[in-house]
């Protein structure tokens, strides 16, 4: 196995490992010098010159030129003799250098070099990509999908270094095969096993962020800033924005025109609805806009426990709440409040607390959060509408509009 072999090898690791000149020339030193120091049981008399362009390694040794009968040591000492055969000018305190082949480190020896060079540079490119990919934990990255698994997807990005998209960081529509591109925010980088494991994630608020900077410039230029997200991926997002200049309007600037902007956000997020509203300090405010469309009457609010009241028309109740429940879940994780919402008194109405004696506690509990809480309010929904909304059997709800029914009809 010769020097220039050996060397171009180490020429490839470089090429594709990527890593910097300084830092290859310091391994490849190292790496040597511990051989060296195997070899001879030193290596302060060696120079280990290293040319990284060429690919060119050589190592050279020093040793003093003694007398024959001098000679004690053969790693730092040569003898006259020695040398006179060699070149005839030299004399005995001369410095003697040489160069040591590759050949005389043996064939094990060798290998086992190599071996140590390339568990070096391997854990030096482990360490680079931990690095540098710790430093973009939060920005939106993009990647191929190599492989898709049933609890994750392996990304390899523009290097080919291997990232990780679980199942739980996927936006539940989210659908991939092999080949397609995706777009995710790095959401950690930590060791395993002494490998980086770069986790992406495309269901964190920060992505949403992300996206806003890349599709809004008065975002990225700071005129605008995002103060509060609450987002239920592929489902429903709210954004309230702040304006730093009253000459931009903060959601017609995100929104776009003709919506350009935010098509654009939630295409990628697959179809998921976008509300952004103006932020505001003000709580009372901050809710009924949370709450759009729906029209709210008045707010009490209790700043202690975190909760504010909501009392809106009988119409604009199922507005409040949302399908599914999701516009008033969204608004409770905008604005930091419990949200109780109430239909405005009715004379000819009963609250259904009037009915704790006749039907459950958990089951009334049930029903208010849901939106429910006269008997009227129950009893003009579809029973299925009404099941869903508040998780109870069919058979629950049409036993208790059966007493509700009775209440109004003993009146």
């Amino acid at each position: 196995m010769d020097n220039l072999n050996l060397i171009s090898n180490f020429a490839e690791f470089k090429e594709l490992k990527n890593i910097d000149k300084a830092t290859m020339i310091g391994v490849l030193e190292d790496v040597f010098r511990h051989a060296l120091q195997k070899q001879y049981g030193t290596d302060e008399n060696f120079d280990v010159i290293i040319n990284a362009d060429k690919g060119d390694l050589e190592i050279w040794r020093n040793r003093e030129v003694v007398e024959d009968e001098d000679f004690t040591d053969a790693t730092s000492q040569i003898k006259l003799s020695e040398v006179l055969a060699i070149d005839d000018s030299y004399e005995v305190g001369d410095e003697y250098t040489d160069t040591i082949p590759f050949a005389a480190f043996g064939r094990r020896a060798v290998l086992s070099l190599r071996q140590n060079l390339a568990s070096r540079i391997l854990d030096l490119e482990k360490a680079n990509l931990y690095e540098k990919y710790s430093e973009k934990v939060g920005e939106i990255i993009s990647g191929e999908v190599y492989q898709v698994w049933k609890k994750e997807v392996l990304v390899l990005d523009d290097e080919d270094n291997e990232l990780i998209l679980p199942k739980s960081e996927q936006i539940p529509s989210d659908f991939f095969r092999k080949g397609d591109t995706v777009k995710a925010i790095v959401k950690s980088v930590e060791m395993n096993n002494n490998r980086p494991r770069i986790v992406l994630s495309r269901t964190a608020n920060q992505f949403l962020e992300r996206l806003f900077e890349q599709e809004v410039p008065e975002i990225f230029d700071g005129l605008i800033t995002i103060k509060q997200i609450a987002r239920i991926p592929g489902e429903r997002a709210k954004v309230a924005v702040e304006s730093y200049d009253d000459r931009v309007d903060p959601v017609g600037a995100c929104v776009g025109v003709k919506g350009a902007r935010i098509y654009s956000i939630v295409k990628e997020l697959r179809n998921e609805n976008i509300d952004v509203i103006p932020y505001t300090s003000n709580v009372r405010l901050l809710i009924q806009r949370s709450l759009n469309p729906a029209k709210i009457s008045t707010i009490t609010l209790d700043e202690e426990t975190k909760t504010a009241s909501v009392y809106l028309q009988p119409d604009q109740v199922s507005l409040a709440i949302g399908k599914g429940g999701l516009n008033i879940r969204l608004s409770k994780m905008l604005t930091g409040y419990d949200i109780d919402v109430y239909r405005e008194s009715d004379e000819e109405d009963v609250a259904l607390v009037e009915f704790a004696d006749e039907i459950e506690d958990w089951i009334i509990d049930a029903l208010h959060k849901a939106g429910f809480d006269t008997a009227k309010s129950v009893i003009e929904q579809p029973i299925d509408v009404v099941a869903s909304r508040a998780d109870l059997e069919v058979e629950q709800v049409e036993s208790i509009v059966a007493i509700l029914k009775a209440e109004f009809e003993e009146e």
